[in-house]
């Protein structure tokens, strides 16, 4: 008889998705992700919950457990978006000294979330545009942040006389109109490559000439290669993410070699029944596998999981700890 784990009542696993709550964070997380790409590829009028649910790998039902409807989601979509580029631009900006430099560091940070996160970038910057007057409102504020910040350039010592809010307005719009612009290019081209340019673009009614050219002519900052994105397990597995899915495959994950009961008491299953079909339809789907003798040697199954299986419950518990940041 293959080695096993010896027969004991299994634990909660102590990792990531050890309650509902994780796998609540879990399925948010997944249809958040699916919301970006389905419209990414089909914009967000011929976008649909349909699409959205079976990109993600979650339940319709779970969908509407989690969003009221899909504007609602998309909504979501966009705050994080928001909320994930202002993370990175609020401290560049705050952490340099003077106007010049602040507009410097900000759209830098800017441009390189834009680098590393197209899908949410272009999500706020051209598909929020026809998602509704809710999201153009959210846009709107998010566009007067920014007329802020660059219109602080009217009180720096040098500053030409006579601008007002109005050329802050105009440079800002000229800005988002050249990230629009690329960021529906069907070939993504690095954001980064625009710093110069735009900064040039910001800082000449403000700074003059001189001040334009010398921003305009620097060098775009070098970033290392991006790394290729890790292809997604969950992706093709032909199931719905389910709270006892998850459950089932890190009770297996933490316990190699347990039995049926063991698993039902670690997953919180009480019908047996129940954790039996799960059991044989993961086993179906290649992700787990039974090495003991089983039942015809009067034996109990001893479960773990298949080189698959283990992509799959390491991707689950690295998007349960990304969630619940």
């Amino acid at each position: 008889m293959p080695a096993r784990a010896q027969a004991i009542s299994v634990p909660t696993p102590p990792r990531v998705v050890d309650s509902r709550g994780d796998v609540v964070s879990l399925q948010r997380a997944r249809i958040v992700t699916a919301m970006v790409e389905v419209v990414a590829e089909r914009g967000v009028a011929r976008s649909t919950v349909a699409h959205v649910v079976a990109r993600s790998g979650v339940s319709r039902r779970t969908f509407y457990e989690l969003f009221s409807d899909r504007e609602d989601c998309f909504l979501a979509v966009f705050d994080q978006a928001v909320e994930q580029a202002t993370a990175r631009v609020a401290p560049a900006f705050e952490a340099a000294e003077g106007w010049l430099e602040r507009m410097r560091a900000g759209l830098r940070a800017l441009l390189e979330f834009l680098d590393d996160e197209p899908g949410l970038g272009r999500l706020a910057v051209v598909d929020a545009l026809g998602a509704g007057p809710i999201a153009l409102g959210r846009r709107a504020r998010v566009v007067g942040v920014l007329i802020d910040a660059v219109d602080r350039g009217r009180r720096e010592p040098n500053a030409a006389a006579g601008l007002k809010r109005f050329t802050a307005e105009g440079i800002v719009g000229a800005v988002l109109a050249v990230l629009h612009a690329r960021l529906a290019e069907p070939e993504a081209r690095p954001m980064v490559g625009l710093l110069g340019p735009l900064m040039g673009l910001i800082v000449l009614p403000y700074q003059g000439r001189e001040v334009a050219e010398r921003e305009s002519a620097r060098r775009a900052p070098r970033r290392k290669p991006a790394v290729a994105p890790v292809a997604d397990p969950l992706r093709d597995l032909e199931m719905r993410l389910t709270y006892r899915t998850v459950r089932v495959l890190v009770a297996i994950a933490t316990v190699p070699g347990a039995s049926n009961r063991e698993v039902s008491d670690a997953a919180g299953v009480a019908d047996q029944g129940q954790i039996s079909k799960l059991l044989v339809r993961l086993e179906r789907l290649g992700l787990i596998e039974n090495v003991g003798e089983g039942h015809a040697r009067g034996e109990p199954n001893a479960w773990q999981l298949t080189a698959k299986g283990r992509d799959v419950e390491r991707t689950i518990s690295r998007q349960a700890e990304t969630a619940a940041r």
